[in-house]
């Protein structure tokens, strides 16, 4: 930052900055000077207390003037005036730094002057490296971090993922320049290897801080293991393989396979760090040996190999297996198969449908005039005309078809008096008389194997429809297959039952 000041009339900037190898302008003016009268003025250069050195001098007469050997050629006026001596000193050095007076000799005030203080900066020139160790007990140095030849001195600081300390030390040059050394210190160990640490530094000139991250270098003997054997190795196995597991640094320089009981086996193959055995017997049941190597030691580890008897093939056993899952999972499905059809055999049965498996729809839920479960023919042997207006018949029994029972046995709330298979026709709107009342219940077993009736019945129901198209039918004219009709004829003994009225009516219901 340069400001201005005024001392007494010569007008001159407090202080500048600059850098080595480039050039700095120093400003001096003479102002209000009124009826002074100006002489000579000289540039004097103070680099400490005590000592002055004119490095300038300027005279309207007598001309320009470098009396300094230091700054020979390095020192010139840009103005060759009195009012005006602003010098310019180019291929700056650290030692340049210090005081510099404009100092004017005048008539009759005597000399009037101003001062600069140039000040000299240095860039740090910064660098870390990484300390390499062996692992121990002791603290020792693992990370360096400088910054050289700065002015003003630097600032260092460091960044670790390990526990450690740093100490940082400053020296300071014959030009005025500092140079910032710290170390970074821990008692090292194997874990410690490839561990980051990080350098900072600050320093006014630089334009951000500057960071180096390194990565430690413990060296140590190599640790060993063996991976690989998973207490399954059986005679006849193929591709069984250990390997050698080290951590060491530097790398080792030899890596050894032995067995405990003499030379390796003629199955075994060594490559580097891996052990394979091309096919598992008897030879390998022994204890097997890695040794590993490098500048700093030796270590080994052992693994003790147990050779089983040879085992059945894991494919064939995974077929057999598979084999029986899949029967049993067979066997599963037939079982639920045939639990599903005497389940639905059964609620058949209890419905009341025929066991021949013929689809048979009720009366009363269906629409397409099919008969149902209770579907009947009232065989009534009264002639007498009801009251409702039925017409009598002297001639034979009155056909009158109801629709049944419901599903639960009771009797279904409306009569069908009309269906195109029936054999009576009755009149539409007539109610029903009391001979048409039908006495619904659940069929007992000999009831149900009455209507079991064979294929033939399917021809003796058609042969009573097409009679039934052509008018009144002879009651003879509908009977069952000849193989039921013992059957029929126990069911008809107790068939006739006396009303109060004095007649006589049938409570046999034909199903068809």
């Amino acid at each position: 930052m340069i400001t201005g000041i005024i001392a007494q009339k010569v007008q001159v900037e407090v202080e500048v900055e600059a850098y080595p190898t480039e050039s700095v302008t120093l400003r001096c003016q003479f102002i209000n000077g009124g009826s002074t009268k100006l002489t000579q003025v000289s540039w004097i250069w103070e680099p400490v207390d005590g000592q002055r050195d004119n490095i300038a001098v300027y005279h309207p007469v007598y001309g320009q003037s470098f009396p300094n050997p230091l700054f020979k050629d390095r020192v010139a006026f840009l103005f060759n005036n009195l009012e005006n001596p602003t010098i310019r000193i180019s291929k700056l050095r650290m030692s340049d730094a210090g005081r510099y007076t404009c100092e004017y000799a005048t008539y009759p005030t005597g000399n009037e002057q101003g001062t600069t203080n140039l000040v000299m900066l240095a860039k740090p020139k910064n660098s870390a490296d990484v300390v390499t160790v062996q692992a121990g007990t002791k603290s020792v140095v693992v990370a360096q971090c400088v910054a050289a030849d700065s002015k003003p001195a630097a600032t260092i600081n460091w960044i670790s993922s390990v526990r450690g300390n740093y100490s940082t030390s400053t020296t300071s040059g014959p030009d005025g320049t500092v140079t910032v050394r710290s170390e970074y210190r821990l008692v090292p160990t194997a874990e410690d290897n490839n561990k980051d640490v990080t350098c900072m530094v600050d320093q006014r000139t630089q334009d951000r801080q500057w960071t180096k991250s390194l990565r430690l270098s413990v060296e140590f003997p190599p640790s060993v293991s063996i991976a690989g054997y998973d207490q399954n190795w059986y005679v006849g196995r193929s591709n069984a393989e250990l390997v050698c597991v080290f951590n060491a640094n530097p790398p080792p320089t030899a890596i050894t396979w032995k067995s405990a009981s003499g030379p390796l086996p003629d199955s075994v193959v060594v490559e580097n760090d891996r052990l394979s055995i091309r096919k598992v017997d008897d030879a390998v049941n022994t204890t097997f040996i890695c040794e590993v190597k490098n500048k700093h030691g030796a270590n080994s580890h052992h693994i003790n190999v147990f050779v089983n008897e040879a085992l059945e093939d894991p494919s064939s056993t995974g077929v057999v297996a598979g084999a029986v899952i899949g029967s049993l999972l067979a066997l599963l499905l037939v079982v639920a198969l045939i639990a599903v059809l005497l389940t639905r055999s059964r609620r058949q049965q209890r419905r009341g449908y025929p066991n021949n498996g013929e689809s048979i729809t009720t009366a009363s839920g269906g629409s397409n005039g099919d008969y149902g479960n209770k579907a009947r023919l009232l065989f009534i042997s009264s002639g007498n005309s009801s009251k409702n207006g039925a017409s009598t018949n002297n001639n034979g029994p009155m056909y009158t078809y109801r629709e049944g029972c419901d599903a639960t046995g009771m009797p279904t709330e409306k009569a069908n008096n009309y269906h195109p298979h029936h054999l009576h026709r009755a009149s539409s709107g007539n109610p029903p008389t009391p001979h048409d009342i039908l006495l619904c219940a659940e069929m007992d077993e000999a009831e149900r194997r009455k209507y079991d009736l064979d294929d033939s019945l399917d021809e003796e129901e058609e042969r009573y429809d097409r009679f039934g198209e052509g008018g009144n039918v002879p009651p003879g004219a509908y009977h069952t297959h000849r193989g039921h009709q013992e059957e029929m004829d126990a069911y008809m003994d107790d068939d006739m039952e006396s009303q109060r009225d004095g007649s006589v009516i049938s409570r046999t219901a034909i199903y068809v």
